[in-house]
């Protein structure tokens, strides 16, 4: 369920900020637009908001700017500490995308970036089974992650990165469950969503999900 990340959440906690603003060279293309990229999501989200993957707040404060009333998931204590003395108002809740409390009211839309690849792709599809139940017929998934077209795609980045000599992030990129976008097709129709991908920079693609009616 990604929570066997949570050491390397909590030790990243503190300089996650280099990270995200490229002043790490090998992520740096991973991050490239990243503001950008997070506006995109809060912008195309709707009404109330869970966001998954909370981390240090960077998207959490663009969705309030938006409008939005936000319930937070995170499940490493450090983050959910920097996010909740950045917003101390803010619904913020021990949990994860799979395993998280019960919510009140409606949720009109779940969000997250640069989180959903810790979750295998059979744990993708049972999550996405559980947004289908808790979102209203129009509901949106509003995702921003690295993800690969093909399993071509996924070994020519492969060798892209081993050529730049990017050790660390190459052992990134085979050790966490980054998928494709064919399987994330499939899981999302399988479960009741209509969905579309955007590419956003060289690693990270939108995906935009709308809840179908089933009738």
């Amino acid at each position: 369920m990604g929570r066997e990340f949570i050491p390397l959440f909590d030790d990243w906690a503190n300089y996650y900020e280099q990270t995200v603003s490229g002043q790490d060279e090998e992520y740096k293309e991973v991050f490239e637009d990243y503001d950008n990229i997070l506006e995109t999501v809060a912008l195309k989200s709707l009404g109330t908001v869970v966001e998954f993957g909370v981390g240090t707040g960077n998207l959490t404060e663009k969705l309030i700017a938006a409008g939005r009333e936000v319930y937070g998931i995170e499940p490493s204590k450090v983050m959910r500490e920097i996010s909740k003395a950045r917003f101390m108002n803010l619904e913020l809740f021990d949990g994860d995308f799979l395993d998280f409390p019960d919510l009140p009211g409606c949720i009109d839309s779940i969000v997250s970036t640069y989180a959903f690849h810790h979750l295998t792709d059979d744990e993708k599809d049972s999550a996405l089974a559980i947004y289908s139940k808790l979102l209203p017929e129009k509901g949106k998934v509003i995702f921003a992650d690295t993800a690969f077209i093909n399993e071509e795609d996924r070994q020519e980045r492969y060798r892209t990165v081993t050529k730049q000599g990017y050790k660390n992030l190459l052992e990134d990129l085979q050790r966490e469950y980054y998928t494709t976008l064919e399987v994330l097709d499939q899981l999302f129709k399988k479960n009741g969503f209509q969905v579309k991908f955007e590419k956003l920079n060289s690693y990270v693609w939108l995906m935009e999900a709308v809840k179908k009616n089933r009738n």
